[in-house]
């Protein structure tokens, strides 16, 4: 863990590491994902400076695709499911777009 974070990290990052080898990651897949976790925790409470810059998820949930403020692939597959449009499941954001003529 970094050496600016408090204790309830620390404790977040230690807990997590144990529960991920008790289901059987490495050491080392345990670490990583106890320190991603930790981190996105602490982006999303606003405890890091890039947090304040808009990277990752708001605390809603909801994402939006970077840049553009246009509707994510989730948003495109749910309409091009609601008006049956086939073949929409291998289709990325951009063949979704345009089939429904955006």
């Amino acid at each position: 863990m970094p050496g600016k974070s408090g204790s309830k990290r620390e404790r977040q990052y230690e807990h997590i590491k144990d529960s991920a080898e008790s289901r059987g990651a490495s050491t080392g897949r345990a670490e990583e994902l106890a320190a991603r976790t930790v981190n996105k925790r602490r982006a999303q409470a606003g405890e890091t400076k890039s947090s304040k810059s808009g990277g990752g998820s708001s605390p809603s949930g909801d994402r939006k695709s970077s840049g553009s403020g246009g509707p994510t692939r989730d948003e495109l597959y749910a309409e091009a499911r609601k008006r049956g449009i086939e073949g929409r499941s291998s289709m990325n954001k951009e063949q979704l777009a345009k089939a429904l003529g955006r």
